[in-house]
């Protein structure tokens, strides 16, 4: 049966995460000004509460168990949204807000300063962490180490980084829908030839590591026609695959997706992009679904509320 919150002294909530911090009764009661029996008697009834012992005793101190490890993010951002209701005042605007994003690169780069700008008019003294989304990342959101990620998903039906292999705690909305293109120097000799499969697969590739993989959707795709790509040269992202693709000495081309246009006509302006040659029925397959993916728990979290409708108004497809 579900408890009420009501029912729960939050004061608590406060010792277990002191408890966290410090590892130890002693430690936690000198920075509550009370007594070690009065943190013991309180960590006696969160593991009543919580049915589960939270702590173990260890010569090192007092060892969390997983449950109370998995808790200390959700405290930790309880108690700040906590500390923000309380100091809040007509004339204030919340201080001390963090935002930890995860987010596809390049498209971090020509992206994100609008996204910064709305940031820092909100929360002036924010402080903003972004990494590159990787392999990682669905697990950084899931130990609350990322309040939000913003990446490219795949809908071939047989791909592992389909939206519907999220795990059940993931909550996600596609912002918008990209498709993968080729980006060739514009003096490449394939420009000079009728743009086909053959032309496509008579080239060296240069593949990216995606989530740890090195194929993706578009192989899948070619291997139901028995066709495969000559994969001469693989690298870490979108980001070094163009810039090699731009290089002069060699015939290499590449594919990355086609808001990639963008980046090129800062970074490579040398670079030109043709469609991949598949007809419509294979193309949709390979449509990627750029996605806000973000954990259960922040549903109802203001600051996540904030960022996420901010990212909708900055990157959704504007209606005419």
């Amino acid at each position: 049966m579900k408890k009420s919150l009501a029912r729960l002294d939050l004061n608590l909530l406060f010792t277990l995460q002191l408890l966290l911090q410090e590892q130890s009764v002693t430690k936690a009661a000198k920075k509550l000004n009370v007594t070690p029996p009065t943190v013991s008697k309180s960590l006696n009834k969160l593991r009543e509460w919580f049915d589960d012992p939270l702590f173990v005793k260890t010569p090192q101190g007092l060892k969390p168990t997983p449950l109370a490890l998995s808790m200390a993010q959700d405290l930790s951002d309880w108690l700040q949204i906590g500390s923000q209701l309380l100091a809040k005042r007509g004339d204030e605007t919340p201080k001390g807000v963090h935002f930890n994003l995860a987010m596809e690169s390049p498209l971090l780069l020509i992206m994100f300063n609008e996204l910064s700008q709305r940031i820092y008019q909100r929360y002036p003294d924010a402080k903003v962490k972004v990494s590159n989304w990787d392999y990682d990342s669905i697990e950084s959101i899931t130990r609350g180490e990322a309040d939000i990620g913003f990446t490219g998903r795949e809908s071939h039906p047989r791909s592992k980084e389909s939206l519907d292999l999220l795990p059940y705690f993931i909550d996600f909305e596609v912002l918008f829908s990209d498709l993968p293109q080729i980006y060739l120097r514009e003096d490449h000799p394939a420009l000079q030839e009728e743009w086909s499969m053959e032309a496509f697969l008579k080239y060296p590739h240069i593949n990216i590591v995606w989530e740890k993989s090195e194929s993706w959707a578009l192989d899948e795709v070619l291997a139901e026609q028995g066709l495969t790509r000559h994969v001469a040269l693989t690298m870490a992202g979108f980001e070094q695959s163009l810039f090699m693709a731009a290089q002069p000495g060699h015939q290499m081309i590449t594919t990355a997706p086609q808001y990639c246009q963008r980046y090129c006509q800062q970074m490579h302006p040398g670079l030109v992009s043709l469609p991949i040659p598949l007809d419509k029925q294979q193309l949709d397959t390979l449509l990627i679904p750029f996605t806000m993916i973000w954990h259960k728990r922040n549903g109802q979290n203001p600051k996540i509320a904030w960022l996420k409708e901010t990212i909708k108004t900055l990157y959704s497809p504007k209606e005419n």
